[in-house]
């Protein structure tokens, strides 16, 4: 079995392909520019993205959104995770979060599946935790040197990739994914 993954980041690719082959599906990374829907909902963000990437490819594929929501910060970044990266930083969220005692967090993300002409469908995982004091850890990206998951001390950065991708937001997103997909490719 095989999925093509429309995603220009290749560290994200990686997690995702290695994800997919314990669940014996072959991932293919393909670059597509697409709108990102501007939504406070990273599902309506995905099944778009799933949509506009399956109608321009004209075959079926998969696209992942995620975001770290920030209990202390009512839920920031959110679904702009990845902008406010790119502009803040790690060192922003941990300068927003100074002084604050209510540190819990969680990551959710989002895997939106897409034939041509047909609907989107979304599936859904969910990891909660805390945000470290100061970035830790040299793997994985994005959050990860800040997010310490639930049961843990070490953040997925000084997990490493390996065992944060047994556990991840992704990983449970892309397990109830694959599972539907064996079920309903080739119909």
């Amino acid at each position: 079995m095989k999925i093509l993954v429309a995603t220009g980041n290749r560290a994200k690719f990686r997690e995702m392909r290695d994800i997919l082959r314990e669940h014996g599906i072959e991932a293919e990374r393909v670059d597509v520019d697409y709108p990102e829907l501007q939504s406070d909902s990273p599902e309506e963000i995905a099944a778009h993205g799933a949509r506009y990437c399956a109608e321009s490819l004209g075959k079926p594929v998969i696209v992942e959104d995620s975001g770290l929501f920030v209990d202390a910060l009512n839920g920031f970044p959110g679904p702009y995770s990845a902008y406010v990266y790119e502009t803040i930083g790690n060192e922003g969220i941990l300068r927003l979060l100074e002084g604050e005692e209510d540190r819990s967090a969680r990551f959710i993300s989002v895997v939106g599946y897409c034939e041509p002409g047909g609907k989107p469908v979304t599936f859904t995982g969910e990891v909660r935790g805390r945000i470290a004091e100061e970035p830790r850890g040299e793997e994985g990206f994005g959050y990860d040197p800040i997010f310490i998951p639930e049961g843990r001390e070490k953040t997925f950065a000084e997990l490493g990739v390996e065992e944060k991708c047994k556990m991840s937001h992704r990983a449970r997103a892309l397990e109830k994914f694959a599972r539907w997909f064996k079920r309903h490719a080739g119909r």
